[in-house]
């Protein structure tokens, strides 16, 4: 079965390939056929004060909007990261931007952070039933300059941190023009002390 699925989605392009795969994988939640896949045994890990029940998780990248949380929960990961999300909708490149090597059985991601923005990942967030831990990856608009970076985190931390167990923040990927300047040390502490005091100040109220 799954040397067919596979030659099937090789028929398409990657980005297609994601797509068809997430939408099959939610249909089979909405049939509760996931309800078949084997349960996960338990192997719970502390890490950052956060328990989770097995060491396994879904990285950002594959749920940028958070539309398929409850599905790629029912297969059993320790924890899921969503986004990256930014403030605002953007494209990302210009297609072709996902390359597959199949020789080598790998991906070129070259993306360029495209989701639908803070105001429609909340609105997904608020709607899912996963309780599990959640990461929520933030970042910033191709379109800011890097003066007003924070700003973007900002945004996102202020919008967002209510559903997340934590908060990842995306300053390491290489397609967006000028991101990883944020690693600089200044600006890194700059960001990093922003952010903390936003933490502290949603905290206390």
């Amino acid at each position: 079965m799954y040397s067919f699925i596979k030659k099937a989605l090789f028929q398409l392009d990657p980005e297609q390939s994601h797509s068809v795969a997430l939408h099959a994988l939610q249909l089979a939640y909405r049939l509760k056929l996931l309800q078949l896949y084997p349960t996960v045994p338990n192997n719970p890990r502390q890490v950052m004060g956060l328990t989770f029940p097995n060491p396994i998780g879904l990285a950002a990248g594959l749920d940028k909007n958070a539309d398929y949380v409850d599905a790629l929960a029912a297969l059993g990961f320790g924890f899921i990261e969503i986004g990256t999300v930014t403030p605002k909708p953007q494209s990302g490149n210009p297609r072709p931007r996902l390359f597959r090597l199949a020789e080598q059985e790998a991906i070129i991601n070259r993306m360029g952070f495209n989701n639908k923005g803070v105001e429609y990942v909340a609105r997904r967030l608020e709607q899912t039933r996963y309780r599990g831990i959640l990461g929520v990856n933030i970042g910033k608009n191709k379109d800011t300059p890097l003066e007003k970076a924070i700003d973007d985190y900002l945004i996102g931390f202020r919008k967002l941190w209510k559903f997340a167990s934590y908060i990842a923040i995306n300053i390491s990927s290489p397609n967006t023009p000028g991101l990883r300047d944020l690693q600089q040390d200044n600006l890194l502490q700059q960001l990093l002390t922003e952010l903390q005091h936003a933490q502290q100040r949603v905290m206390q109220s």
